[in-house]
């Protein structure tokens, strides 16, 4: 009787799964095995993304007991675990996605040689993604630098294959052993910080397919002008359950394609929504260039940028606790801390105000981002990351800095979003929501505002800082 194993990692679900779908047509049995292996990932996921992967996990072993199966859960090296998976089952194969990323490409090959050495084989599907980060070239056959030539050329050419329903799964083999239990994996933290999360988040296909419900009925036709206020829910919040691939990326583009068809006069607010998702395409595109995104600028220069020194770590630790003294900033940084997820508008905000204002070097910021955030992306955050510093791939990047009392009159005009994650502030009238500091004292001592005392003064003066930050990036030549 023929065996096959499905190695899961980063695509956990059960509808349109290429390897669950692979495995269900070739073998009469199938094992669906989770290793988790946090060392060869690198760099490692946060503490937020490990609160997801946990409950995630528990909502994919509950879909496969429904079917009839059941997740096998396991710790170590992948080579040597899969291996001793593939021996006690029998199995010849073991079928996986891909991950367009440089530590799985390496820990692929490692898992092929081991099954090679044992008479199995492993077969990669590819999956995550809707082009191939690899293959995608310009005119002169180099890899693109820019998203708008790189997203012009791959939306004419997309047409990815239809999602998908779950396959009927066979049963497990019979040597298979009782799995470890999912608590035995360590991914939830000792100090329950994580329970707030819960509030905000349901891991799981059932969570993704009601959000991309919930997004197509209520949010998508308005998405273009409501995406930028953090107030308002004019985002999908879909970003962690894609990353998980509790949902499929073909999924969501077909999803979204076929509203636009159904409703001609949201064309352009649908078309912006996929051009997000070609973002996310693009951040691989880069992750493929340089596989050190994460810490190592594209733009070679900034190697030796003047960055602030802060010895005592005093201004990285009030920006990350939402003390800077500047509302929208405080807000989102709060808002990270108790939810896990940031809105967008924001997330460029404070990364601005990191490395603009407080001129402090960006890996910290995506350091603080991977630990911190739900829907942590290797590619997305590490691009993000570049692109707000100005050391990325973008033309003329670092002049655009981001004024965040500016940036909270265009996009919180009420103070809502403030109000909500900073309420020291609350108080203030909408005209001085965002600073403070310019409100008249007699306005400040009405609601109860102290500067200094119950909320900070503004680390640093935002029009002197944007000078030096600029007067650091012209010394570069």
């Amino acid at each position: 009787m023929s065996t096959a194993l499905v190695w899961l990692r980063r695509d956990l679900r059960l509808a349109d799964q290429p390897a669950l779908a692979r495995a269900a047509q070739a073998a009469e049995r199938i094992a669906p095995v989770y290793i988790h292996a946090p060392e060869e990932a690198r760099p490692a996921a946060g503490a937020a993304s490990l609160w997801w992967l946990h409950h995630s996990l528990a909502a994919l072993d509950a879909e496969l007991a429904a079917a009839g199966s059941r997740l096998c859960l396991d710790s170590g090296s992948s080579a040597e675990r899969l291996c001793h998976w593939a021996q006690i089952s029998d199995a010849t194969v073991v079928y996986c996605t891909a991950i367009a990323e440089p530590w799985a490409r390496q820990q692929e090959a490692a898992v092929a040689e081991a099954l090679a050495g044992i008479g199995a084989r492993l077969e990669v599907l590819p999956d995550g993604l809707l082009t191939d980060p690899s293959a995608v070239r310009n005119r002169s056959g180099t890899p693109y630098r820019a998203f708008t030539p790189f997203w012009r050329s791959v939306r004419a050419q997309l047409d990815p294959p239809r999602p998908t329903s779950p396959p009927a799964l066979p049963g497990l083999p019979e040597a298979i052993p009782e799995p470890q239990p999912l608590e035995a994996l360590g991914l939830l933290p000792r100090i329950r910080w994580d329970e707030k999360l819960a509030a905000s988040w349901q891991p799981g296909t059932v969570g993704a397919t009601q959000r991309l419900e919930r997004f197509l009925e209520t949010a998508a036709t308005a998405y273009a002008e409501q995406r930028d206020y953090p107030a308002r829910p004019g985002t999908s919040r879909l970003s962690p359950h894609l990353h998980f691939g509790e949902v499929s990326i073909r999924t969501l583009w077909h999803a979204v394609h076929d509203a636009r068809q159904a409703q001609p006069a949201a064309a352009e607010a649908l078309d912006t929504f996929l051009a997000e998702l070609g973002w996310r395409e693009f951040a691989y595109h880069l992750l493929w260039q340089q596989p050190q995104l994460h810490d190592t600028p594209i733009d070679k220069r900034f190697g030796r940028f003047a960055w602030r020194e802060d010895p005592d770590g005093g201004l990285l630790d009030a920006w990350r606790r939402g003390a800077t003294g500047v509302p929208l900033v405080d807000a989102g940084m709060r808002e990270l801390w108790a939810t896990g997820w940031m809105h967008n508008r924001v997330r460029m905000v404070v990364g601005s105000f990191l490395v603009k204002n407080l001129r402090l070097p960006w890996q910290h910021g995506e350091a603080h981002f991977r630990d911190t955030l739900v829907d942590w992306d290797l590619a997305s955050n590490s691009m993000g990351w570049q692109w707000v510093s100005g050391c990325g791939a973008d033309a003329a990047p670092y002049f655009r800095v981001f004024n965040p009392v500016r940036q909270g009159e265009r996009f919180d005009p009420d103070g809502e979003y403030v109000r909500q994650w900073v309420p020291e502030v609350a108080g203030l009238p909408k005209s001085h929501i965002h600073q403070p500091w310019a409100a008249p004292a007699d306005t400040r001592a009405r609601c109860g505002l102290r500067l200094g005392h119950n909320y900070p003064e503004p680390l640093v003066d935002l029009a002197t800082s944007r000078k030096e930050a600029l007067a650091a990036f012209q010394a570069l030549g």
